[in-house]
C-alpha cells in the first residue's frame, strides 16, 4: 500500500513539482558549508554592493558579504524554524484534539472554547505581542510560532476523533480492555493522520513566512546571523541601486513556501478519496 501511494504521489504533477523545489532548498541548506563560496558573516569593505558576477554569483551586500553564502545559511534558519515550530504546533493540536473529541462533554467544551478565544486574535499580531516581551532569538521564535498556531490542527483532529471513536474497531478495543492512551495512540490517531499530515506540510510554509516577516521587522534572527527575512530588511535600504539584495532572498522565500504548499495541496488530493481525480 505504501509503495502504491508513493508511486501515485510521484505521478501527481503538483507533488512532483513541490518535491523538486523542497528537495533543492533542503539539499542546499544541508550542503551550505560545502556550497558557500565565502564565510557568510565575513566583511569585505573593498567589495561592497558588487553586482552579481563570477566571483560573487548573487553579488555582495552593503558590508561586502557574499549574498549567495548568506542565502545558503539562511535556508538552514528558515527550514529549522519551519520544522520545529510545526512540530510544536502539531504536538499540541493533536493532544487537545484527541482529548476533546474522545472525552466530549465538559472537557470538549472547555478546550474548544479556549480554541475559539485563541482564534479571536490575529495570529501574527499575537506573535508580535508575545515577542515584544522576549529577547529576540531563534529558539523564542520557534516556540512562539508553535504555541500560537495549533488551533487549526486541534479542530481537525477533534473532528476526526468524533467520527472514529464509535467505529467498530474502537469499540472492540474497549471490549478487550484496552486503556484509553492505547486506544487514542494506536487506533484513533493513525486513522486521523491524513489531515494532520496535510496541515503539517502547509504549516511549514506558513512558519517560514512568519519567521521571514519577523526578521524583516527586526524581531527575528539578529545580525550578523543570516536569515532571508533580515536580508530583505538590509536590501530595502539600497533597493534602487542594489536590487539583487532583495530579489534573491525574496525568490528563495517564494519558491520554498510554494514547494511546501504544492506538496500539501497534492497530499490533500491523494489522501482524500473524495478529491482524487
Amino acid at each position: 500500500m505504501t509503495d502504491g501511494f508513493f508511486t501515485r504521489a510521484l505521478r501527481h504533477p503538483l507533488f512532483a513539482a513541490g518535491l523538486i523545489l523542497v528537495g533543492a532548498v533542503s539539499l542546499a541548506a544541508i550542503l551550505a558549508p560545502v556550497l558557500a563560496p565565502c564565510d557568510p558573516v565575513s566583511l569585505n569593505v573593498g567589495h561592497m554592493l558588487e553586482a552579481p558576477g563570477l566571483s560573487h554569483p548573487f553579488g555582495t551586500d552593503a558590508l561586502g558579504r557574499d549574498v549567495l553564502s548568506r542565502m545558503l545559511y539562511g535556508a538552514r534558519v528558515s527550514l529549522w524554524v519551519g520544522f520545529l515550530a510545526v512540530g510544536i504546533s502539531i504536538s499540541i493540536g493533536v493532544f487537545f484534539g484527541l482529548v476533546a473529541g474522545y472525552f466530549g462533554g465538559m472537557i470538549d467544551e472547555i478546550i474548544m472554547r479556549g480554541v475559539d478565544v485563541m482564534l479571536c486574535f490575529p495570529s501574527f499580531f499575537l506573535i508580535l505581542a508575545v515577542l515584544a516581551f522576549l529577547p529576540p532569538s531563534l529558539a523564542n521564535i520557534m516556540i512562539v510560532i508553535g504555541l500560537t498556531s495549533w488551533m487549526g490542527v486541534a479542530r481537525l483532529v477533534r473532528a476526526e476523533t468524533l467520527s472514529l471513536k464509535n467505529r467498530d474497531f474502537v469499540l472492540a478495543a474497549r471490549l478487550v480492555g484496552a486503556k484509553t492512551p492505547r486506544i487514542l495512540l494506536r487506533h484513533i490517531l493513525p486513522n486521523a493522520a491524513a489531515p494532520v499530515l496535510v496541515a503539517a506540510t502547509l504549516g511549514v510554509g506558513g512558519a517560514i513566512l512568519t519567521e521571514s516577516a519577523l526578521s524583516f521587522l527586526g524581531l527575528g534572527v539578529q545580525p550578523p546571523a543570516a536569515s532571508w527575512g533580515n536580508m530583505l530588511l538590509e536590501g530595502k535600504e539600497v533597493l534602487s541601486i542594489a536590487p539583487w539584495l532583495s530579489v534573491f532572498p525574496g525568490m528563495a522565500i517564494l519558491l520554498t513556501v510554494l514547494g511546501y504548499n504544492l506538496i500539501g495541496e497534492s497530499l490533500r488530493d491523494l489522501l482524500d478519496p473524495r478529491l482524487r481525480r
